[in-house]
């Protein structure tokens, strides 16, 4: 019997740790600021976990059948955990409140586990064998999760299968100690009876997973889903409406179809075109290929090197018929390079020179994102830049967020670049802004530009350079990589956009 309890404790150990996870994952994708959801999601955790523990104290008799019940308990909550907080946040106001409600739920019943399990076992076997035995394979299923979660599961299942998962784990837990205490428990065809009810609604809730999460889009996005894939990086979903096409990353807007040209004209032809000699050129993020499009329109450009962190937007902007007319199969072009890496891991691992580096990462609303927009990172960046070359970085909106604009232009100019700020109105985001920068102070709008644009024009460069009173600088720290100011102010200013 010792061998089949031990591993029983190595599978609750995972499925708490999953929960935890899960529900960490989940309000990074739809609240932002990854680093403050997941410390106060697993301090309030384990602050239950602990009450879970000192209410164990008050359980003294049928401790098996207790134990079985509280595992069914936990199948259930944490299976359907991640089911209920995507509903949440589609259909409600509440999505904090479920959230906290949930792993305080979860914990509790999860602090109860093993002392109940050790209470169970120390009549069986010596108790410092116990203790040691139960806490090893604790250990060890905490990190079985912990490497599975972002390797397998995420990507392979997603949030809400994976979670349910766990919940059969759990739920086949309650059912086979039903079976290896049978002698010890009068109601066993009561609980087993149970075991297998609470195994058929997860099995259910698996089979629904698709359905489930599909409703909940549904909601989330005003406009038909036609396309979502949760990565070990992000949540990716494609909507549509009519001949708009959008994309949207942990539910933030990345690009309507309709005016992201104007975005990506902007980006790229005010500095590229006025560097006509660049010859090699570096994209960081786009991964969907549409400032590649753009680069493309420039003859004199030789080689194009894309460094984004997740090969499925990359693969997804390949291949999806829809997403390869959009940005005219740029990526496949044979200019063009395409390498799945950390950005700043990249450039910290490759010498390469380049005439002209487009930075185009999602905004700073996190700290896994907020490190590429540190002054250590613009400084790594500058030591891959041609003498005359030129960087241009995407940097939020200066009206609606004009201390973060200016924060990216000062960390940009304590790095040691001289920059340029300058906007445009894209209407899908209202007032936006780049930052351009040089090594040798030297910067000219420029007199040509390619032929087939849409909306850049000569005469507009030199205008988008101008700022109106409601977007002038304002006193700002540089984004450095131990305080990483900038997450604060995006968190401040968008959410007081948002309300």
């Amino acid at each position: 019997m010792a061998v089949p309890l031990f591993l029983s404790v190595l599978l609750i150990a995972a499925c708490g740790l999953i929960y935890e996870l899960v529900a960490s994952a989940l309000a990074s994708y739809l609240l932002g600021d990854s680093v403050t959801q997941f410390s106060t999601v697993i301090g309030t955790y384990l602050f239950a976990m602990g009450v879970g523990s000192w209410l164990s104290r008050f359980l003294s008799r049928g401790l098996v059948a207790r134990f079985v019940s509280i595992e069914l308990m936990v199948g259930l909550v944490g299976g359907f955990s991640s089911t209920i907080l995507f509903l949440a946040f589609a259909y409600t106001g509440a999505f904090r409140l479920v959230l906290y409600v949930l792993v305080v739920i979860l914990g509790v019943f999860v602090g109860l586990e093993i002392p109940l399990l050790m209470r169970i076992l120390k009549d069986r076997y010596a108790f410092k064998d116990v203790v040691s035995n139960v806490l090893t394979f604790d250990y060890l299923g905490a990190l079985a999760a912990s490497l599975a979660f972002p390797i397998l599961l995420v990507p392979r299942l997603g949030l809400v299968r994976s979670a349910l998962l766990f919940g059969l784990v759990n739920a086949g837990v309650a059912l086979w100690s039903v079976w290896l205490f049978r002698a010890h428990l009068g109601a066993r065809r009561v609980l087993a009876g149970a075991s297998v009810a609470v195994l058929l609604l997860l099995s259910a809730g698996m089979a629904g997973a698709t359905k489930i999460t599909n409703l909940a889009e549904d909601n989330i996005y005003s406009d038909e889903v036609i396309f979502s894939r949760t990565t070990r990086y992000q949540r990716i979903v494609l909507t549509a409406w009519k001949d708009d096409l959008r994309l949207w990353l942990n539910a933030h807007l990345q690009f309507s179809s309709r005016d992201e040209y104007r975005y990506h004209e902007a980006l790229v032809h005010p500095g590229l075109s006025a560097r006509p000699s660049a010859r090699r050129v570096l994209v960081l993020g786009g991964g969907d290929g549409l400032a590649v499009r753009e680069l493309l329109k420039h003859p004199g450009v030789e080689t194009i090197t894309l460094v984004d962190l997740d090969p499925e937007m990359t693969r997804i902007f390949s291949t999806h018929p829809t997403l390869v007319a959009l940005n005219h199969g740029s990526l496949s072009s044979p200019k063009v390079h395409v390498v799945n890496d950390d950005a700043f891991v990249w450039l910290d691992k490759h010498p390469d020179m380049f005439d002209f580096v487009v930075v185009d990462f999602p905004d700073p609303n996190n700290y896994g994102v907020g490190k590429l927009y540190t002054t250590v990172f613009y400084r790594l960046l500058a030591r891959h830049l041609s003498r005359d070359g030129l960087v241009v970085v995407q940097a939020t909106s200066p009206l609606f967020a004009r201390k973060s604009f200016w924060c990216i232009a000062e960390t940009m100019h304590q790095a040691g670049l001289t920059t340029y700020p300058y906007h445009l109105y894209v209407p899908s985001f209202g007032e936006w802004g780049f930052v351009l920068a040089s090594l040798d102070g030297g910067y000219t709008p420029p007199t040509t530009l390619p032929a087939q644009l849409r909306y850049l024009t000569v005469a507009e460069v030199p205008r988008m350079f101008e700022f109106s009173a409601d977007m002038q600088p304002v006193a700002v720290e540089a984004n450095r990589l131990n305080t990483q100011v900038l997450v604060r102010y995006y968190e401040q200013e968008w959410d007081r956009v948002n309300r």
